[in-house]
Order: C-alpha cells, then structure tokens, then sequence
C-alpha cells in the first residue's frame, strides 16, 4: 500500500509544484509525446528479454502490494521443520519418506498450505530430504548444493526487475528523442508566428520532461520496489536451509530450529520463547495458525 501511496506523492508533488507556478495543466497534455515515449519504452523491453521473463514480470507487479513473509508464516515454518525433524528422531530418516515422496499427503506438511503453494520451497525442501536420506553427502558439499539453488532461483527472480531497471535508464534518452523530433517539426514552422512556435517549443520539452519523470519517478522505483520485495521473500527459502543443515549436522530439533530462526528478518522473527510453545502445542495440538500471508515461489 505505501508504494501506491508514493506514486500518488510523487505525481501530487509534480503538478503541485507546476501548478504553483501559474503553470498550464493543459499544455503538459500531449499524446504525442507519450505515444513516442511509452511506445518505445514498450518496444525495448520486448527486445531486451524473451518472453518468459515478460510473464514474470507481469506476475511480479502484485509485489509492489506485498508485505511479504509474515511473522506467523516464518513461525509456522520453524515449527513445521521442527515436526519433521522430530519424526527422524523418533522413526528414523526412513521415517521421512513417506513426508518426502508425497508432500501433499503428509500428515505434517498439509498443516502448511503456506509451504505446499510455494513451489520452490516445497521443491527444496524435498530434494535436500532426499539427499539427507541417501547419505554420503559431506556437509560442506549439501550446503554449497543448497546455495546454488537459492543463488539460481534468485537470479532468475530478479531478471524481471533487472529489466525494469534498464528500461528507466533508456526514458531519459527515449524523452531526448522525443524533444529532438519535436524541435524538428518547430523547425518547420520557424516563420510562423511566435505563440505558435513558443507552443511547439513547449510540446518538446514536455518529452523530455515525461522521460525524466517516469525514469526517475515511477519505472525506476517501481524495479527497485521489486527487488526488495523479491530479495525479502528469498530470507523464506534461507531460513529453510540453515534449519535443514543444521539438522544434517545432526543438532537436535529443537537447535536446528532455532539455527533457523536467527536468519528471519528481525522485524518479522519470532522469539524464542514464541517458537518454543509453537512447537510444544504442535505435540498435543497437531493445529497450527492460520495463514495470514502468503510466499510466492
């Protein structure tokens, strides 16, 4: 909500300060100009990546709305590792199998529609199971395993926003383009009369006015917003891997759990007396709190 409420600031502080002035809304209104400027904008993003990025991007607008992984989600996390960790102490890790090889019939997991909807984490989850199970795998070697996968994840999440970027460094030079071709057209009316060769002068300038102000005030924002947005859902999949090397060290449940809960975001971290009842009502309960937000894959 608060990006939405800076757009409108931004857009509030620009007419403000223009209409102060004694300037002319009217004059800031030229189709032409938008046309060349959105149009080309449009036309460098389609050329600068393949469309499956373009998707993404699409996909990743809703995040400018997200307040990404709430507290309650980061602790439904803790405690839910915590349960599977619980039945390999109890049942051993072939205990886990049943969990691993179907996610969306385990006893514990379908407690967590959080986890099961955000497929790369689900996905990670599974195949470093799997290969805890297997065996014979150094610690130092999952762990540099995990961290490719999360570095290649990211990557591929951020290429979107990556894009956005470089479109709000090419609106300043698209809006030059736009002031040259309209000094070019004021050139052609140079022996007309000096109101209308003042208005043509202004339409120009209004390009690179637009191409300053988008760059700056919105696109640019606007990929930086997601980013953040992307790089604060990322700490979701972090806290998962240090609670499941921690566990592959061989710490107790309740360790790994709180290896975990260090990496959260202080903002949204839980304390530890928080996860310590979450996972002891968990035993008698087997119920955990409602979703109150959700982590996208």
């Amino acid at each position: 909500m608060i990006s939405i409420v800076g757009i409108i600031v931004v857009a509030l502080a620009v007419m403000g300060g223009y209409l102060m002035e004694k300037g002319q809304i009217m004059v800031l209104f030229q189709p032409a100009e938008f046309l060349i400027i959105g149009g080309a904008a449009i036309g460098t993003l389609l050329v600068s990546v393949p469309m499956k990025v373009l998707k993404t991007l699409l996909s990743q607008f809703g995040k400018i709305m997200s307040a990404g992984p709430s507290k309650q989600i980061y602790l439904n996390l803790l405690v839910m590792m915590y349960e599977l960790f619980n039945v390999a102490r109890k049942d051993g890790l072939v205990g886990l199998e049943s969990h691993i090889e179907g996610p969306d019939k385990s006893s514990v997991l379908t407690k967590y529609p959080e986890m099961l909807k955000n497929h790369h984490a689900l996905n990670f989850l599974v195949d470093t199971m799997r290969l805890i199970i297997m065996g014979g795998v150094p610690e130092n070697d999952l762990e540099s395993m995990m961290d490719l996968d999360l570095e290649t994840h990211k990557e591929e999440k951020l290429h979107p926003s990556s894009a956005l970027a470089r479109v709000a460094d090419s609106l300043p030079g698209l809006g030059i383009v736009a002031a040259v071709l309209g000094v070019v057209i004021t050139m052609g009316s140079i022996g007309g009369p000096p109101e209308v060769i003042g208005e043509k002068v202004g339409a120009a300038l209004v390009g690179t006015f637009l191409g300053v102000l988008l760059s700056y005030g919105f696109v640019g924002p606007l990929g930086a917003n997601i980013q953040f947005q992307i790089e604060t859902e990322e700490k979701y999949s972090l806290c998962l891997k240090q609670g499941l090397l921690a566990f592959h060290k061989g710490f107790a449940a309740s360790i790994a759990v709180e290896f975990a809960r260090r990496t959260i975001p202080t903002d949204v971290r839980p304390t530890f007396s928080e996860v310590e009842e979450a996972c002891r009502a968990s035993k008698t309960s087997g119920k955990v709190a409602p979703e109150t937000a959700t982590v996208s894959a």
